[in-house]
Parts: C-alpha cells; sequence; structure tokens
C-alpha cells in the first residue's frame, strides 16, 4: 500500500474506534434508539450532501434500493443498535474488540453461502479467534455475557451485509451512492421504532457533550468513515482494508481509557491477541513474509 493508504487506514480505524467513544458519552443522555436514529439520520443527511456537492447521481430504480434497504439492515440498523445496546453492559473497548471478529464470521458465512471455501490455515485461524472470544468472555457476569453475544450478533451481521455487498459492483452504484442509500435505507426503517419506543418528543433535552457525541458519531464516524471505507477499497483492495480490524480495537480501548477511564482487563488484553492472532493467519500476509 502506498503512504496515502497506510494514512487513511489509521484515520479510518481512529473514526471507527472512535464511534464506541461517542456512543459512550451519547447513552449519558440518550436511549439506545435515539443514538442509533441519530447516527444514521444525521449520517444520511452529510451523505446526501457529498452527493449533492460531488454532483454524483442518487441512487435509482426498484432492484437498486431493494438491495440497499437489505444492506442498510444487515450493515447499519441491526449492528448498530446491538452494539449501542451492549455497550450500556460493557464498555467501548471490549465492544470494539469483539466487533474485530467480522472477518472472522465474513469467512464461515463466505464458506457456506459462496464457492469460497475454507482452507486449512483459515481454519487455523478461526479456531484462534474464537478461542480469544471465549478468553474474553470468560467469567464475565450473565449481563454482562449477553451484551457479548449482542456484539457477536452485530458482527455476525456485519459478516452478512459483506457477503451481500458484492452485488453492487454488477448493480453499477457508486460507492459514495451505495454509502447513502444504505444509511438512509436504515434510517427510514428505524424511524418509526425509534418514534414509538423513545417518544422522542418526551425526552428530556440532553447535555452539550451527549448532543456533540451525537453528531460526531454521525458526521465522523459514519458519513466521514464511509467516504474513506470506499475510497480505501478502490485503491488498495479489500485484503489490505481487513487490516483496519486491528487497529479499531487499540483506537477504542485507548479513547476509552484515557478520556473515560475505563479499565483494560488482562482477558481483554488476551482475548484480543488472540483475535489478532486468527485474523493474521486468516490474511496469510505474515506467512508469505516468512
Amino acid at each position: 500500500m502506498s503512504v496515502k493508504d497506510w494514512n487513511r487506514l489509521v484515520i479510518l480505524s481512529l473514526l471507527w474506534g472512535g464511534s464506541f467513544f461517542f456512543v459512550e458519552i451519547a447513552l449519558r443522555g440518550l436511549p439506545t434508539l435515539s443514538v442509533v436514529w441519530g447516527r444514521v439520520g444525521l449520517g444520511a443527511a452529510c451523505l446526501a450532501l457529498a452527493l449533492w456537492v460531488s454532483k454524483t447521481a442518487f441512487p435509482r430504480g426498484f432492484s437498486v434500493w431493494r438491495a440497499l434497504a437489505v444492506m442498510g439492515l444487515l450493515n447499519n440498523a441491526v449492528p448498530f443498535t446491538l452494539f449501542v445496546l451492549a455497550q450500556g453492559r460493557i464498555s467501548g473497548g471490549m465492544a470494539s474488540i469483539l466487533n474485530a471478529t467480522t472477518p472472522l464470521w465474513g469467512v464461515v458465512l463466505a464458506h457456506l453461502l459462496t464457492e469460497e471455501k475454507i482452507t486449512v490455515p483459515k481454519a487455523a485461524g478461526l479456531a484462534c479467534g474464537f478461542a480469544g472470544v471465549v478468553v474474553m468472555m470468560g467469567g464475565a457476569a450473565v449481563g454482562d455475557l449477553w451484551a457479548s453475544l449482542a456484539c457477536l450478533g452485530a458482527a455476525f451481521s456485519y459478516g452478512l451485509a459483506g457477503i451481500w455487498g458484492r452485488r453492487f459492483r454488477a448493480l453499477g452504484v457508486p460507492p459514495l451512492a451505495t454509502a447513502f442509500g444504505q444509511v438512509a435505507s436504515a434510517a427510514v426503517m428505524l424511524a418509526p421504532i425509534w418514534l414509538v419506543v423513545d417518544q422522542p418528543w418526551n425526552l428530556p433535552m440532553p447535555g452539550p457533550s451527549v448532543i456533540g457525541a451525537v453528531l460526531a458519531i454521525a458526521a465522523f464516524s459514519t458519513a466521514l468513515a464511509y467516504l474513506i471505507y470506499f475510497r480505501l477499497l478502490a485503491s488498495a483492495g479489500p485484503t489490505n482494508l481487513m487490516l483496519v480490524t486491528f487497529l479499531v480495537p487499540v483506537s477504542a480501548c485507548l479513547l476509552g481509557a484515557v478520556f473515560l477511564g475505563e479499565p483494560i482487563l488482562v482477558r481483554q488484553l488476551a482475548g484480543f491477541g488472540l483475535i489478532a492472532a486468527g485474523l493474521a493467519a486468516l490474511d496469510g500476509r505474515v506467512l508469505k513474509w516468512r
């Protein structure tokens, strides 16, 4: 990868790692669905503005929007909600480490749903990665255990989204339009549930830090992150892009420890080490270097 690609990769890891940090702050003044809808609703508005400024065509056609709706469900609505629910019980650092299992689920799902079958090195990587999950969740309280399972469900949903998202190149939808379409679809799907459950008109006015956190997670961790993601995908390819899964937990854990005083437990470090080793085996780069 070029120096520019490495810079983009680091920035993307900070933006996505920051999303766990911003959620921690937003939950101090808003319920779960309000945080999630603020992220996708305002994120869609930012991406719509980016489309307009760049003069990129908005998505058109029933088949395209149907595909975008499924992508919005799998890549935004479901995982965003599960992660915010989980962060009511566990730290953003632990949630981000469990999020790093996304490529592991992607390999399993690709084996089951596509012609990409699991090889021996990939099987070893999967075993190592999921062993890390067991280490992290060992000894957790019941509530924390359910929160951890919610994070794994979110990572599984991301894995499904990765399989589903392969069709957009054939549909001829530009990357920026794909990002807008999926986030906008998620906002539309979540809006009625949010209005019924949270009744935002009855909520007290959140403080400046909470409002700032929601704006940051929408503008930076969603809209800007997707712009960098798709540019990096085009220039560096999906294999290099997977490296971001190594960096996001580091960013999230450091932000939580420095600014929120969240402890970093030994079992979290041990679990992340095993997950990182599993991801390295899946990536195959280390073996090629050797």
